[in-house]
């Protein structure tokens, strides 16, 4: 099979790519950056260009049968409104047109827990959607696209999947930082730490995406429709002091002293004040005490797991191959943060 990965140079794509190449499959790239040399990505045939240029995603296509939609814009900071549903909704009208140009049926559309915003738990997929961030309500206008495209027929398909947190070896975001922050010594919890903090490793992930499309020998128990949404957590779920003690135990230090909530708080107060004249992304601020220590993103994955796929990782497991690797390397690298730009990037 040919298959198109759009935002295939990311992190999650870097799995997709080992582990489709390994099951024999064709593989193509659309991004706008160059992958990494010497990362299964870069094994990939490479066309830069953007999601919302017609252009580039004809060029992309030609002689697909699935494609992957990667392709997103997603950081929590830095990007404008406007920027978040120009890619993540209008970008993904432009893939259905171009993949009906194109006569290809089958679609995997990577969305986001973010779409249940702050709707009361539980937060499983029949779940209200109640996105509070133009990242959550993109995303849920993109799964729109791709419904609407799916209620054309013709044997249209398209499977959705809700991630939480995602993270694993070569990813720079939260998780990376926590274990930055714990190695050096300057990490404190505040508070109890009862909250739970859902988590998805990177490679149960891309496992799960293949099992639900049918691309491994172990198939689910159950037929997928033909527009279908999935969770996808790791479970059982950790609080955040479960998190940050293991954290501390495979890099073999001390659990963080713990403080008073309140102490975390106003040690935020004068970040906030720079952050907001400044405008730049500190570690430290008193919404993210609140987010890592009182805040709960708990989401559901029943549905998952009812269709039989068991995750080949155990989630403390990959927390610890996540900070050997940071032990070994990925303390001494440096993360690009590759924002995408507000105007599509078109061709000539």
């Amino acid at each position: 099979m040919k298959i198109l990965i759009t935002g295939g140079s990311g992190f999650i794509a870097e799995y997709f790519h080992r582990d489709l190449s390994a099951l024999g499959h064709e593989l193509v790239t659309l991004d706008l950056i160059e992958p990494t040399p010497g990362t299964p990505s870069a094994d990939a045939a490479y066309i830069q260009g953007d999601i919302r240029d017609p252009k580039a995603l004809d060029e992309a296509m030609q002689g697909v049968d699935l494609v992957i939609n990667l392709a997103a814009a997603h950081h929590d900071f830095g990007i404008a409104h406007d920027t978040y549903y120009s890619v993540n909704e209008h970008g993904s009208q432009m893939v259905c047109e171009a993949m009906d140009r194109a006569g290809i049926k089958n679609l995997i559309f990577y969305s986001t827990v973010a779409t249940y915003g702050d709707a009361p738990p539980p937060h499983h997929e029949e779940a209200p959607t109640q996105p509070n961030s133009p990242y959550g309500g993109s995303k849920l206008k993109g799964e729109a696209v791709f419904n609407n495209w799916v209620n054309k027929g013709d044997g249209r398909n398209a499977l959705i999947i809700r991630p939480t947190v995602t993270f694993g070896v070569h990813n720079f975001a939260n998780m990376y930082s926590l274990i930055r922050q714990i190695d050096s010594g300057k990490y404190a919890r505040f508070g109890p730490g009862v909250n739970i903090k859902s988590l998805s490793y990177v490679e149960n992930i891309v496992d799960a995406t293949l099992f639900l499309a049918g691309l491994k020998e172990d198939k689910p128990n159950r037929a997928i429709a033909s527009f279908e949404i999935f969770n996808f957590i790791d479970k059982p779920d950790l609080t955040s002091t479960e998190i940050s003690d293991h954290v501390s135990k495979c890099l073999g230090k001390k659990p963080a002293p713990v403080l008073p909530y309140f102490v975390g708080m106003l040690l935020g107060l004068p970040f906030d004040i720079v952050i907001k004249l400044t405008g730049k992304n500190l570690p430290i601020s008193t919404a993210r005490v609140k987010k890592m220590f009182k805040t709960q993103t708990k989401f559901e994955a029943d549905k998952l797991l009812s269709t039989g796929y068991t995750p080949k990782v155990e989630l403390k497991e990959g927390i610890n191959r996540m900070v050997q690797w940071y032990m070994q390397s990925g303390k001494n690298e440096n993360a690009e943060w590759h924002q995408p730009p507000a105007d599509p990037v078109m061709r000539d």
